[in-house]
């Protein structure tokens, strides 16, 4: 039971709508805000911004070709490195008892990175590199400690919820600084700058203050969840890092016992694929087939605002379904995407494409990372969403090339978009034969197993 000081208030329209929006109280929306900060390094810095500064500017001492290859290693090594230390340093922090330090840390070194960039002038390539590697290191391992947190601050009933609000909150914080931002590049002489070059580095900049100032709320209304260990650690109290080697090890030699949570990562790992393969091949697609360039920015601004209401939507859908049958709706969607996708002639066609990318991309990712959070020991919260990052990250790789090899093979990228249909309809035969509940319960006796040695409990969250 949770301690009162008093009658409980009356519900108010405000406060419907808050538990609806999955933003009742204040550290769901404090934790919420962290995707509100670091979405605008996805938008600005990842996808919009930097691929065009690096090739133009950057590397505008090499030949464009060149300059296109080192961009595609550059992201790559970013995401090698992460996907090497995350899982062991995720079973660290679970041991140490340190989410928020990790966190912290990471966020900050994304922060530096970013600002870092808004030096980068023509021809420092190599300067561009190394803070792109460096802040994607922060954006991406801060994220699997700030999920992490989410099964310690919702319950079981509010995990798709909650999750949903702060992918849809992400919609809106990395959209908004992304549409000042496309503004600065357009009329750079409207915000004092000499040029679009001059504007991409402000717009660097910009992207560090909004991710530094609004972490702010995470970090003062979020609390660490309480450590815990499990009795036979005892002996390695003193050396954390053995410690996350240890539980690592410990997870990896009992993974039978986890059967549907591997089940769920292997569904994961096709059907992520396959909406990566979407997001990362629909603008070449569509240029692909004569598609303007005004058209293809538009249709994706189409996405980022539309999935708002939708993400927000799934969130409430699946309050009622189930998060797994919420996402067994948008994979029906997505098959549907790639399949429409190959008739796809005429510029509205596109815009109609991308309003139904729109209506599920987030819903889908959203309600993985609550379904995730549901079925995993809260104690080991930050392990298990290191492994949940390992297969995000690893996924992405097939689909590209199956894209790739169908469009050489046929002479037209239009077989290409229907082969991604394979991603999703194994998705879906895999995510339904998990079994959540035996999930769940396999995570509660886990934590139940776990020992409390430090730390407060946080208040018992509402339902």
């Amino acid at each position: 039971m949770t301690a009162t000081s008093g009658p409980s208030s009356p519900p108010t329209p405000k406060r419907e709508l808050l538990r609806a929006l999955g933003l009742h109280r204040k550290e769901l929306r404090a934790w919420a805000m962290y995707d509100w900060a670091n979405s605008a390094f996805a938008t600005t810095v990842m996808a919009a911004v930097l691929p065009i500064y690096y090739v133009q500017v950057a590397g505008n001492t090499i030949p464009s070709n060149v300059a296109l290859a080192y961009w595609g290693y550059t992201a790559s090594i970013a995401l090698i490195i992460i996907v090497a230390i995350s899982p062991v340093l995720g079973a660290v922090a679970d041991y140490v008892g340190a989410k928020k330090t990790f966190l912290a840390a990471f966020m900050l070194l994304g922060v530096a990175a970013t600002f870092g960039l808004s030096f980068v002038g023509p021809g420092e390539w190599i300067g561009a590199s190394v803070f792109y590697i460096l802040g994607n290191i922060g954006f991406t391992g801060s994220i699997v400690f700030y999920a992490s947190l989410l099964p310690h601050i919702a319950s079981d009933s509010e995990l798709d919820r909650v999750a949903a609000g702060g992918w849809a909150v992400g919609y809106v914080g990395g959209g908004l600084l992304l549409v000042i931002n496309a503004a600065m590049l357009i009329r750079p002489d409207l915000f004092g700058l000499g040029d679009q070059a001059a504007a991409s580095r402000a717009a660097f900049a910009s992207v560090a203050a909004w991710w530094a100032l609004f972490s702010i709320p995470l970090f003062r209304h979020v609390a660490e969840p309480p450590r815990r260990i499990d009795p036979t650690e005892e002996g390695l109290a003193m050396n954390p890092v053995a410690a996350g080697f240890h539980r690592l090890g410990q997870t990896l030699g009992e993974i039978r016992e986890y059967r549907q949570l591997v089940l769920f990562l292997a569904a994961f790992f096709f059907y992520t694929d396959g909406i990566g393969t979407i997001i990362k091949m629909a603008t070449a697609y569509g240029s692909q087939i004569g598609i303007g360039t005004e058209d293809l920015i538009g249709a994706l601004l189409v996405v980022q605002f539309v999935g708002i209401p939708f993400t927000f939507a799934f969130g409430a859908l699946a309050d009622r379904i189930g998060g797994k049958n919420g996402i067994l709706i948008a994979l029906g969607v997505y098959a549907g995407i790639s399949v429409f996708g190959y008739f796809v002639e005429e510029a509205w066609h596109f815009w109609v494409l991308a309003f139904a990318v729109g209506t599920v991309q987030g819903g889908a990712q959203s309600l993985s990372r609550g379904l995730f959070a549901s079925m995993i020991p809260r104690a080991r919260s930050s392990e298990f969403f290191a492994f949940f990052s390992v297969f995000e990250k690893a996924a992405g790789i097939l689909g590209p090339i199956l894209f790739g090899f169908a469009s050489q093979a046929t002479g037209t990228g239009r077989f290409g978009i229907l082969a991604v249909v394979f991603f999703f309809l194994a998705g879906i035969v895999i995510l339904r034969r998990v079994d959540v509940d035996e999930a769940r319960r396999v995570a509660r006796k886990e934590d139940a197993g776990m020992e409390r040695v430090e730390g407060v409990t946080p208040p018992t969250p509402a339902g």
